[in-house]
């Protein structure tokens, strides 16, 4: 009989043990029991006899003909089921993790990409990753680079390159920005404009803290623009701007993937393209360098770069940045 050691009580029994005494404790015979877990049954008498010890408790009553549980046996089977079941538990919630594009995922987006390419960012996830539950949080990119460090977003959908130590981008595509102004303005249905235009055309853009606002003063910057020159910040969103532009307030830029979008339902509006090489923006998904997640979210920035093909952007060969 195992005697009650108080040192002994500090010892923390197997999971191989605790499966070897619920097994006994179900079948009350011991070939049996090793049977239905797969053990010899010395090595299951075993594993019984070192509970005893570890616990300081007898926990099964051993006879020539049949196999009894002590009261303590009967006691702390009950509790041995449960321990087991939570591990089990435990393991199954671990594989639903381990399998890639099942359980949450964190999407931050910018809101100058949001409107245009989540209805294609939802049919992809819809149509292939139907267990996936996606969560989209559209945030200004300041923002969404702080909730990627501190664990609130996953993954972030936004115009790069950001420059941020810890942060790695998965290049999705390039697009070119457009010209859009009033229909009767002396460049629209150009395709040809040249990037010093912009010197002196009374330009419209984003309020501070939007990428594309800086996106778009660097690119007057590289056309020669003076810091004299008239720019006018009162919009909020691409769909205000547009609308000022509308209203005759001045012209703007817009990514391409926009256009459709935002110009359509307005017949004063025309557009215009620049001639060659155009100013563009790169769009990529950026995730924490080194995530547990890393090979899914490769995954799906390749499969988004296949869903993208159909938009009028130039997709990215891959790789990280």
């Amino acid at each position: 009989m195992a005697q009650s050691n108080p040192g002994n009580r500090l010892k923390q029994p197997s999971l191989s043990q605790l499966r070897a005494f619920a097994a006994v404790a179900e079948y009350l015979h011991f070939r049996d029991a090793a049977a239905a877990i797969g053990m010899s049954q010395p090595a299951l008498s075993g594993a019984v006899s070192a509970l005893e010890e570890a616990l300081g408790v007898q926990l099964i009553e051993r006879t020539t003909r049949k196999v009894l549980l002590s009261p303590a046996g009967e006691r702390l089977a009950v509790r041995a089921r449960v321990v087991l079941e939570a591990v089990g538990e435990l393991m199954e919630e671990a594989e639903a993790v381990r399998a890639p594009f099942t359980g949450v995922l964190r999407l931050g987006v910018i809101p100058t990409v949001a409107p245009y390419l989540l209805p294609t960012v939802l049919r992809l996830v819809h149509e292939r990753y139907p267990e996936l539950d996606l969560q989209v949080h559209e945030e200004q990119t300041s923002s969404l680079i702080e909730g990627l460090a501190a664990g609130r977003l996953d993954l972030l959908l936004l115009a790069v390159p950001l420059g941020v130590p810890g942060v790695s981008e998965l290049p999705l595509f390039d697009e070119d920005f457009v010209l859009v102004m009033e229909r009767s303005h002396g460049l629209g249905g150009r395709a040809d404009i040249p990037r010093d235009a912009l010197r002196e055309l009374p330009l419209l853009l984003l309020d501070e803290g939007h990428c594309l606002r800086d996106q778009a003063l660097d690119i007057c910057r590289e056309a020669g623009r003076t810091q004299g020159a008239p720019v006018t910040t009162t919009a909020a969103g691409l769909s205000t701007l547009v609308q000022l532009v509308a209203g005759g307030l001045g012209v703007t830029l817009l990514p391409r993937t926009a256009v459709t979008v935002e110009t359509a339902r307005n017949e004063a509006l025309t557009t215009g393209y620049f001639a060659d090489p155009a100013p563009t923006r790169r769009v990529a998904l950026a995730m924490r360098t080194g995530a547990a997640r890393q090979e899914e979210f490769e995954e799906f920035a390749a499969a988004l770069r296949e869903a993208m093909r159909g938009l009028p952007v130039r997709v990215t060969a891959g790789g990280r940045a």
